[in-house]
């Protein structure tokens, strides 16, 4: 990933860029939020700003706003203060990093804030002949349409394909077009010069200029606007794009590459996608397959998230017991493998001892069939023994207040960051933020004796 440090290079914030690189990622540093503003503008590329708290971060963050640069910001600072993180959460940074630093929490950011990682985690049978065909088109420019149910390491294939291409020592872009309005998206992808439009005040480079030599990857691109996907039907047919406002073609060279949740094919029989820039892009596609038609690889994602978070959590990993093992392969995971992570990342919080057990696993929506007879057994026993286990401790109490103190231990354990607490518990912000001002209101005190909705208050 690349790493634009926002201060002056010395001391901690100095130690925090030499374990960044330590970790893989790319650091420059800019001396100011203008300098910082000047080298985006440019073209110089970042997945993450991590600025020094004496700088004014809601400046930072309202001018990337305006200049519609989506961009994560961690701020930093000496100390633990929690006024001073909590001013920085305030003011829309993603985290906050004490100084001096820690390496496995910078690893940890990182890891989070990022999500980057080019090596594909499998044992199944139908992802080896994924691979298979991966390996074999990857050292080709040929544009790659990756398919597939949202959670299933679409974004992951892509880095995956750049990472074993020609193109690998240059740029990978991606852009999300299901998240970026279609009157932000036009700017986001071509650039714009000074002027084009309100709030365009300097001319900005856009991703097909930043992914120049390198692979560009739309993510999404079913929910591109019509409009929109002609000039990108030119784009990649001329190799020359048009910034906003701007008079001169620019030429780029990129390898391009597209994923879809949706069937394009259907969709662009109902007009709702360019039959020739659907063309253009499926010169191969790549299928990647639901987590429940891949059994054999769900112990193996789950052995790597439990590793992954118990390192985040500062605890040491736990074996992953057969009986819930049973329980995560009879599941019928809608969400995929972003809901496998999700439920590790709780499980790796509840679990207790050296062992992670059947009770650790909080699993979303119905489970579906387990895939053999054996692994319903064992899933039903140990589900079974779970239920007695944890009888003394639940008896008399309603499923509220085991809710409860589900929320409020977690939101505990994330210094009141809701964010990070709703990505553990697997829910939204709002519903966290609806459940914290219940439990004001039933006058429900948050650890330290502070009331539900002044700890949600700090952790804005």
């Amino acid at each position: 990933m690349r790493l634009l440090i926002v201060g002056s290079l010395d001391g901690p914030i100095a130690t925090a860029g030499k374990i960044a690189l330590s970790r893989g990622a790319k650091v420059a540093q800019v001396g100011d939020i203008d300098g910082a503003m000047e080298a985006l503008r440019a073209g110089q590329g970042a997945d993450l700003l991590l600025c020094d708290v004496r700088h004014d971060i809601a400046r930072l963050i309202a001018q990337l706003k305006t200049e519609r640069i989506s961009l994560p910001v961690v701020a930093c600072g000496i100390g633990t203060e929690t006024d001073v993180a909590v001013r920085a959460i305030k003011a829309g940074a993603k985290d906050y990093l004490p100084l001096p630093p820690d390496a496995e929490l910078i690893a940890a950011i990182l890891a989070a804030v990022a999500e980057e990682s080019s090596a594909f985690i499998y044992r199944d049978p139908i992802m080896r002949e994924v691979l298979r065909l991966a390996d074999q088109i990857a050292p080709s420019d040929a544009s790659v349409m990756i398919t597939g149910e949202s959670g299933t390491g679409k974004e992951v294939m892509a880095r995956y394909l750049h990472s074993h291409g020609k193109r690998a020592t240059r740029p990978f872009i991606s852009v999300n077009c299901a998240a970026i309005p279609e009157h932000l998206l036009e700017s986001e992808l071509f650039g714009h010069e000074r002027g084009a439009f309100t709030g365009a005040i300097a001319r900005r480079i856009g991703k097909f200029e930043e992914a120049n030599g390198g692979t560009l990857l739309l993510d999404e691109i079913s929910e591109m606007h019509p409009r929109l996907q002609a000039k990108l039907l030119r784009a990649i047919q001329e190799r020359e794009i048009d910034r906003v406002g701007g008079t001169q073609p620019i030429k780029v060279d990129i390898r391009l590459i597209a994923t879809s949740n949706r069937d394009l094919e259907i969709e662009t029989r109902n007009g709702n996608f360019r039959e020739d820039l659907y063309f253009r892009l499926n010169v191969v596609t790549l299928e990647l397959p639901s987590l429940r038609n891949r059994p054999a690889d769900i112990p193996a994602l789950a052995e790597h998230f439990i590793k992954k978070y118990a390192l985040a959590n500062a605890v040491q990993p736990p074996a992953l017991s057969a009986g819930a093992e049973a329980i995560l392969v009879a599941h019928s995971w809608r969400g995929n493998v972003r809901e496998l992570e999700n439920t590790m990342h709780r499980a790796v919080l509840l679990s207790k001892g050296s062992e992670l057990g059947p009770d650790a696993i909080m699993l979303t929506g119905q489970r579906g069939a387990p895939s053999t007879p054996e692994a319903r057994a064992v899933a039903a026993i140990e589900t079974a023994k779970a239920q007695v286990t944890n009888t003394a401790g639940l008896v008399g109490r309603t499923v509220a207040d085991v809710e409860r103190d589900l929320i409020l231990e977690t939101l505990n354990h994330c210094l009141g960051n809701r964010t990070h607490a709703a990505n553990i518990l697997g829910i939204s912000i709002r519903t966290l933020r609806n459940k914290l001002k219940q439990y004001s209101e039933e006058g429900i005190l948050l650890a330290g004796g502070r009331a539900a909705n002044e700890g949600e208050r700090q952790a804005v």
